[in-house]
């Protein structure tokens, strides 16, 4: 669908208005002072809090549960464009089947997220079938493991929340503009500031770009505008309400699967565009997101917040997909030689919505010598989702392509098939948690929430597939002990609601999901501040919820228990006056028992590596306070690629190892002024080496092999006015 011009108009207005104001700035400002550079400390650039992992404003020291957050000033420091970028300086996420030019698809300590429930907005669910954009994204903030209480139904491996920008107290006047890859254009303008009584505030973000990605052929465009306002109604209640639109469209970039069904291909590129047919179509999506956010403050002691979030997503899918090897009937691997099935993928017009509402009331009070904190609430979540069956036509001539050279058929673009209501969902509930002082040092917080879910979904012809109604009981405590004021040890148990496994193609019944289960997590940590300006933290897991996988009969099913296992390491601040280093370390332990399936009995899980870090560091030169240079090393264990069961083998699970890998990025950062603008430039250069490697060994769509990204440059230009 064509985005809307006034995408394009908003864009030109912001960037008129910023220079505008820029005028005016340059007016009261000297034209050849510099203003001082000053050397923050980690305080000011990383979280104190989170919108996730608790209800109420606890510190995030003192929060029981694994949570990490990228800031506003961390994502401009190392050009954050993407949760994809974001997510490499976490060692417990991993990417799952996140191709170029689709979304931004993750697992967390193993888990792989789902689409409809562990992506969250300001804590609100929105849908993650497409790109969510980050240009008006304040913080980036994961929480790792089972928080059923707060979450509701999401992933066993936590959920990511994507914190929106507000209104500035000071005016606000940002531009930046990139190079990057083969040539991609990016704009972006950030806008902010308040009224003259400071009643009514602003947050104005809009962004364009021009894709030329660093696979060949992979090209396309996006436009993002949104609008963040905030109404100080009295001076105790505020209203709050946020709108934004993205079109992203662009050609996918395919992964690959094994050679001969067995074997991991060679002498590929991370450049290679399997959907380089000249009929190939792009992946377009639209979507529209509201938020408004009430609150009213009772008392000095109590107050109320009314939430509500409406997401909505349109999408065009196609593809040239590289799938199975038609002169042996191997479904899940390529011919031995790297030719491979060529088909005509598609489907238009997918809707998908989701709306959620949330009212809380929270208070503070004493009960002898027990002080509480306690928040009531109600939620509901209503989803629906129509879509076609995809359209998956053999193209013409022998049908045949090859990862090694370019093959190019033609193919008759047949009418897509109708689209139909296939899934519809409501969920209601009530929770409630309580976080007990009992003494200055020790804390106790305790929760439940009760859930009813009830989802209806239905074949192309409107058949009933599956019906559920059913009510979960979630229960939730931790205790919090602080021997000190700087550290904190914790140890918590918590019960999760598994939204169902969704069943991968090629399987009976692709694109619906199990019935909903619960998942159950046991944690113990300590979160410490050495210094004012470094902080380190550890957390030791176990997670449980039922396992899924495809029989011999091709049927998605639950059989036994996946268990994860792991422990959490991470630090971040200065180790010098100069010098910011973090690290993030996760060492993790995923199988499956209790099966009865010989295959994959305490095997373990594909596309979960036993250990990953990342380590990275800010230095700024101290003979030159306006450089800054940045480094950040990831590295990942070996993984098995385990793809979903071939037909002409349905006995045999295919397990191949994924060698480990080790990739650097560098970068650097300027601030000086231009033209009488402070302007900040960045140059970065990721994978230095040009290493190949396997970044993804997902299952996902019948199991596909993605390469992570060749040697990028990068060129940025920020103007402050």
């Amino acid at each position: 669908m064509p985005a809307p011009s006034f995408s394009y108009s908003l864009l030109a207005l912001a960037i008129a208005q910023a220079f505008a104001f820029a005028s005016a700035a340059q007016a009261q400002t000297s034209d050849d002072v510099l203003p001082a550079v000053t050397v923050v400390s980690d305080s000011a650039t990383s979280a104190g809090v989170a919108g996730i992992g608790s209800f109420s404003d606890t510190p995030l020291r003192e929060v029981p549960a694994s949570i990490s957050v990228i800031t506003h000033e961390q994502m401009q420091d190392r050009s954050i464009r993407s949760a994809t970028d974001a997510v490499k300086y976490d060692a417990s996420v991993q990417n799952s089947y996140n191709a170029v030019g689709l979304a931004d698809w993750f697992a967390i300590r193993g888990f792989t997220l789902d689409m409809g429930s562990s992506y969250r907005k300001d804590g609100m669910v929105i849908l993650a079938q497409s790109m969510i954009p980050m240009e008006n994204k304040e913080r980036f903030e994961i929480l790792k493991g089972v928080d059923g209480l707060q979450a509701g139904g999401a992933s066993a491996g936590g959920i990511l929340n994507y914190v929106v920008k507000r209104p500035t107290n000071q005016p606000l006047r940002s531009v930046t503009l990139e190079v990057s890859e083969r040539g991609t254009l990016y704009g972006a303008v950030d806008l902010g500031g308040r009224s003259d009584d400071k009643r009514f505030g602003y947050r104005i973000n809009a962004a364009a770009a021009d894709i030329k990605s660093y696979v060949q052929g992979s090209d396309g465009d996006r436009k993002f505008v949104s609008g963040a306002f905030d109404w100080r109604l009295s001076p105790k209640a505020l209203l709050q309400i946020d709108l934004d639109y993205h079109h992203k469209s662009q050609l996918t970039v395919p992964g690959f699967q094994l050679l001969g069904g067995t074997t991991i291909p060679t002498g590929v590129s991370g450049k290679t565009m399997l959907n380089n047919q000249p009929w190939s179509l792009p992946v377009t999506d639209d979507t529209n997101n509201i938020g408004v956010k009430f609150e009213y403050e009772l008392n000095d002691s109590w107050r109320t917040v009314l939430q509500a979030n409406k997401f909505e997503l349109r999408r065009d899918d196609a593809v040239a997909l590289s799938s199975g090897c038609p002169t042996t009937g191997i479904s899940s691997g390529y011919c031995a030689d790297g030719t491979f099935g060529l088909y005509d993928l598609r489907r238009d017009n997918d809707k998908r919505s989701v709306m959620t509402t949330q009212a809380m009331l929270q208070g503070k009070f004493n009960t002898g010598e027990v002080k509480h904190d306690l928040t009531l609430g109600v939620s509901t979540l209503n989803r629906r989702d129509n879509f076609a069956d995809y359209l998956f036509n053999r193209a013409d001539g022998d049908g045949l392509g090859s990862i090694y050279y370019p093959k190019f058929n033609t193919v008759t673009l047949a009418p897509t098939n109708p689209v139909s209501l296939r899934r519809k969902e409501d969920e209601r509930s009530i929770f409630t948690q309580d976080i007990l002082s009992l003494s200055e040092r020790l804390k106790l917080h305790a929760g439940v929430r009760y859930t009813q879910l009830e989802r209806d979904q239905f074949r192309a012809s409107g058949a009933l597939v599956r019906h559920t109604d059913k009510d979960f009981v979630l229960p939730s405590v931790a205790l919090v002990f602080k021997p000190q004021a700087n550290w904190s040890v914790y140890g918590s148990y918590s019960e999760g609601l598994e939204s169902g496994a969704e069943v991968p193609s090629p399987l009976n019944d692709a694109e619906t999901v199990l019935d909903p289960s619960k998942s159950k997590q046991v944690e113990i940590g300590v979160k410490a501040d050495l210094s004012a300006d470094l902080s380190v933290a550890a957390a030791l897991f176990q997670i449980k919820r039922n396992n899924d996988y495809a029989n011999s009969s091709f049927d998605y099913v639950v059989a036994g228990t996946a268990v994860h296992r792991g422990i959490e390491l991470s630090a971040q601040g200065k180790a010098t006056r100069n010098l910011m280093i973090g690290a993030s370390m996760t060492a993790l332990q995923a199988f499956a028992k209790n099966t009865g399936e010989p295959q994959i009995e305490g095997k373990r899980v594909g596309n979960v590596p036993a250990f990953k870090s990342a380590v990275y560091m800010d230095y700024t030169v101290p003979t030159m306070p306006a450089l800054k240079l940045n480094a950040t090393w990831v590295y990942s264990s070996s993984k098995i690629f385990a793809p979903t069961r071939d037909f002409t083998a349905p006995n045999v699970i295919v397990r191949k190892e994924v060698d480990a890998y080790h990739v650097l990025n560098v970068g650097a950062q300027y601030k000086t002024k231009v033209s009488n603008t402070v302007t900040t430039f960045r140059f970065g250069i990721d994978n230095v080496f040009d290493k190949f490697y396997w970044g993804d060994a997902s299952n996902a769509f019948g199991g596909y092999l993605i390469p992570g990204a060749p040697r990028v440059f990068r060129l940025s230009a920020q103007m402050d006015f």
